[in-house]
């Protein structure tokens, strides 16, 4: 990849930050995409400068193309939710803080919310809206808790806590539920009893046999949702904690015809001791650089977790997809913890210090000890550190935004480190300025185990005949604390035909390798990504369902 400083006459397009907005309104703790052009943003009830209704919005849309921002009406406290998309397109946000604001009389409690996005076709988000019905609640109260979509369209929510703390999980919500109900009780949960008290927010990935790994602490398991028993798996590696208020990401690699095998990523975190008050922590203490990879196969289970390093200590982080298959991981800090003013020595109120600027590119594909690079990487100019996010967009860049280890919206900039941060960029790939493939257009559903013809366009510098083609059906995806819960890249074979006009690719054989719900599909050839075409992969029918 080109280094500026090794080669400074090469005209080679080179990874870029963009400054998108100088104000994204709110400060976006938590982001989505909904639509080819709109993502959706989650602050807390607070005094951000986006108004609504004669007060500060928490919830709003941003247009990735003119980087207008519309404020949203939410009833409940979305603080530290999460969320994923169903299999008919509606995106639910769930849970969150039962705390109020001042000079925001209206706030309700958002630890038993479910929020509905529906699907909107509006680029402009004009009649999107947001609906919150006060008899449609979660079964047991979740700050913190972790949500993903499975192989029958529903959503499993995993984990949180009853009501606000500080540091640790000190009143927890040890289960699982799921939305719609399959059950009138949550299901307790062993792992999560065992995994405390650094428990929030755990990682949680849908495996292509249906069932879900999961990562809390430094402990990790398979659940299988169909007969509610856990697998446990090897701990991670040298004491190294990966959720919060450690916050390690993780992420589920590309899975590939014929066998979609699974094997999981787990990269950062911490190796404090969790038996320690957090009175006594300290926010210079140093992050982990160590990333545990395992593959989810008998064997792969019997010889654990394979051990490498990033190129820098990370907390806060998170892991992306790329449509090539490459893992971007951008964000975060060098030492310290996720929260406000909980440790020994804060930074303001930060936890953590040292925000980490530069991203880095892992390759799953080749020899170990050789993945990670940050070649040709620039650095962002503005720190990322607690509840900011990041999330691939249908154009092929990446939308940067939040960062506010504060405990409402602080604005005073000079003499504070980490202010709440409003200013959104976008992460440009080295394609994003060279001529790109284009899929010109693409059915609205895509049925499974089913094969697909769409015309598409290619340059003439991609269309030779050693040409290597991949096409990428993608969930980009819920951005939040340090993790892209429900983010999936799944590889179909393909072909182009000999006129280079029409692609033809093979859908997943069913819902357990591809949750059935909203997808983008990207058509990458040696290493330049089209855009992505959305699509529903599946009926579009409310869940459960298995087409």
């Amino acid at each position: 990849m080109y280094d500026p400083l090794v080669s400074p006459a090469s005209s080679a397009p080179e990874w870029q930050f963009n400054l998108k907005a100088q104000s994204s309104g709110i400060v976006a703790l938590e982001s989505v995409i909904v639509n080819p052009n709109l993502a959706l943003w989650f602050d807390r009830p607070s005094n951000d400068p986006l108004q609504i209704d004669n007060h500060s919005a928490w919830g709003a849309l941003f247009n990735l193309q003119t980087a207008e921002v519309t404020a949203l009406n939410v009833i409940t406290n979305s603080f530290c939710g999460s969320g994923a998309f169903l299999s008919n397109g509606t995106m639910a946000s769930i849970g969150g803080d039962q705390m109020g604001f001042p000079g925001n009389p209206i706030i309700k409690p958002g630890t038993q919310a479910i929020r509905l996005f529906d699907p909107c076709a509006s680029l402009t988000g004009e009649g999107c809206t947001l609906f919150e019905d006060p008899n449609l609640i979660l079964i047991e109260k979740r700050w913190y808790p972790s949500t993903a979509r499975i192989f029958d369209g529903s959503l499993i929510i995993v984990g949180g806590m009853h009501e606000e703390a500080a540091f640790y999980n000190i009143d927890p919500a040890n289960s699982f539920e799921f939305f719609p109900r399959k059950e009138q009780t949550a299901r307790p949960s062993a792992f999560l009893e065992r995994s405390l008290p650094t428990n929030l927010f755990p990682r949680i990935l849908a495996l292509p046999d249906g069932s879900v790994f999961m990562v809390a602490n430094n402990q990790s398991i398979i659940y299988d949702v169909e007969t509610d028993t856990e697998t446990i798996l090897p701990d991670i590696p040298n004491g190294v904690r990966v959720s919060n208020p450690t916050d390690g990401s993780a992420i589920l690699l590309p899975l590939s015809p014929p066998d979609f095998t699974p094997e999981v990523l787990v990269c950062g975190g911490s190796n404090m001791d969790d038996r320690t008050p957090e009175q006594n922590l300290s926010s210079q203490h140093p992050a982990s650089s160590q990333c545990s990879r395992i593959t989810l196969t008998p064997e792969g289970i019997a010889k654990g977790w394979e051990i490498e390093h990033m190129l820098t200590n990370r907390t806060l982080h998170e892991l992306v997809h790329l449509p090539n298959g490459q893992i971007l991981v951008a964000n975060g800090a060098g030492t310290g913890f996720a929260g406000i003013g909980g440790v020994a020595d804060p930074v303001g109120t930060s936890n953590s210090d040292h925000a980490v600027l530069v991203p880095e590119l892992y390759t799953p594909s080749v020899l170990q000890g050789r993945r990670f690079s940050n070649e040709g990487m620039p650095s962002s100019g503005i720190a990322r550190v607690y509840h900011s996010t990041i999330t691939l967009t249908p154009q092929g860049n990446f939308l940067i935004a939040g960062s506010n280890p504060n405990g409402g919206s602080n604005f005073t900039g000079p003499g504070i480190k980490f202010p709440s941060e409003f200013r959104v960029q976008t992460l440009d790939p080295p394609f994003m300025f060279v001529e790109r493939p284009k899929i010109l257009s693409a059915p609205q559903k895509l049925a499974f185990g089913s094969s697909v013809t769409v015309p598409v366009s290619i340059p003439d510098s991609l269309s030779h005949d050693t040409a290597k083609i991949q096409v990428s059906l993608m969930d980009l995806g819920f951005s939040t604390h340090g993790f892209h819960t429900g983010a999936r890249l799944v590889f179909m074979n393909a072909t182009i035909s000999e006129d280079k006009k029409s692609l033809t690719f093979a859908t997943p054989p069913g819902g357990r390798v591809f949750p059935p719900g909203p997808a983008t599909v990207f058509l990458t050839i040696d290493d330049v990504s089209s855009e992505g075409a959305s699509v529903m992969m599946g009926g579009g029918n409310s869940p459960p369902t298995l087409e």
